[in-house]
């Protein structure tokens, strides 16, 4: 039987193929098989605990066990074909378009800031008729992509004040303002938190990152006193340092989620059979979900998880750091910074140890714009291997 290859060059218009808008074929290495097969084992594992942790929850609120389930196969089988032919073009395209992608992401921010608001105030989504979709999570993508364009552009120079923080502080705090006037906290820190990281992998010099942390506990400050975020903010953290303090309020999801870490032991009560999914914890699918696998899985499967994501965000960053120019590695460890960062930040929230600020857990909790994005910057990551020494490096053949 003959293998069944696809040829990606047969999707691209002539034109855009002028515009090099794919690696020339004698010039194309391989995909990073071992970056590639972690990825589509995490998406596995997370839609397995996705249908496990949300079924009950979706027969009580929708009638249909596997409402959830079936909409996130959707975006998975859509999001690994797009992974596919991201890693197919030639990542370079996406410098070419940096600034139209930044400002492009900033329009749908001010837009959904003006327009999109809901009855409690909150703008974190964009609409189109029956679809929608955040704009933080474009914004996300477009500060990784301008911010590795501006410090391989001025790579000589990011010693500077000039080149090295002004462009990069302006450009990240015009969409951190706009994603916190749309009361998307958890956006916000992302936001900074990956601005910081690729200023940092950029070359900017340590000492104008005191700066920018005095100017980050400025704007904390302003969010906690500003009377439109100071209630919303406020309750979070009062509730993080005490979440018995509203036991049956704001406190309930944390305390949920801690029963729920805690009964499952070191071996778990078994896949299925998490108790707390039952309408214990509020929304099981989204943010809360690591703490029904902790159940389902114990710490035994739990580690495991977070293991498979070390080793994915490892990798990344050994591709990173074998490709041959700057703005490829600089996208590369970018992307699976972001992946990190927001694994991190979510098992943080879920254990009580940062204040409860909604941050999801990637290729495990429900939503379709965070999937695909997520699988889209993977193949961005794909991309970059394909022009990496890595194999080289290792010994193999280029």
């Amino acid at each position: 039987m003959k293998a069944i290859t696809i040829d990606f060059d047969s999707f691209i218009p002539k034109a855009a193929a002028k515009e090099h808008l794919l690696v020339p074929k004698h010039r194309r290495g391989k995909i990073d098989v071992t970056f590639l097969v972690l990825v589509l084992v995490l998406l596995t594992f997370g839609l397995v605990m996705l249908f496990s942790a949300s079924h009950a929850y979706a027969f009580y609120n929708e009638g249909n066990s596997f409402h959830y389930i079936e909409r996130q196969l959707v975006f998975a089988v859509i999001g690994v074909a797009g992974m596919l032919f991201v890693s197919q073009l030639n990542y370079k395209i996406f410098q070419k378009y940096s600034i139209l992608l930044y400002i492009g992401a900033v329009l749908l921010l001010l837009y959904s800031d003006i327009f999109m608001r809901d009855q409690y105030g909150f703008a974190r989504w964009f609409y189109i008729g029956n679809f929608s979709f955040q704009p933080s999570e474009i914004a996300k993508f477009a500060i990784i992509v301008l911010f590795a364009h501006l410090a391989a552009t001025n790579a000589d120079k990011m010693g500077t004040f000039r080149y090295g923080v002004m462009p990069f502080g302006i450009c990240l705090g015009v969409v951190a303002v706009l994603v916190i006037l749309s009361r998307h906290l958890s956006g916000t820190i992302i936001v900074g938190a990956l601005g910081i990281a690729m200023m940092w992998f950029g070359g900017t010099k340590l000492r104008y990152f005191g700066m920018l942390v005095g100017i980050g506990v400025i704007g904390v400050i302003t969010i906690l006193v500003v009377p439109a975020f100071m209630e919303y903010a406020g309750d979070r953290v009062t509730t993080w340092l005490d979440p018995y303090s509203d036991p049956l309020g704001d406190g309930f999801q944390t305390i949920q989620a801690l029963i729920a870490i805690g009964s499952g032991g070191f071996w778990g009560v078994g896949l299925g059979n998490s108790r707390q999914k039952y309408l214990y914890i509020p929304e099981p699918q989204n943010d809360f979900i690591f703490p029904v696998i902790c159940e389902e899985l114990g710490f035994i499967g739990a580690s495991i998880i977070i293991i498979l994501f070390a080793l994915l965000v490892i990798r990344g960053y050994v591709i990173a750091m074998h490709c041959p120019d700057k703005f490829g590695s600089l996208l590369a460890a970018g992307c699976v910074t972001h992946v990190g960062l927001q694994v991190l930040l979510n098992i943080a929230v879920v254990t009580g140890t940062i204040p409860n600020t909604g941050i999801s857990l990637p290729l495990f909790s429900y939503g379709g714009t965070a999937l695909l994005m997520t699988l889209g910057e993977m193949g961005v990551v794909l991309s970059v291997s394909k022009n990496s020494l890595l194999k080289k490096s290792e010994g193999g053949k280029q």
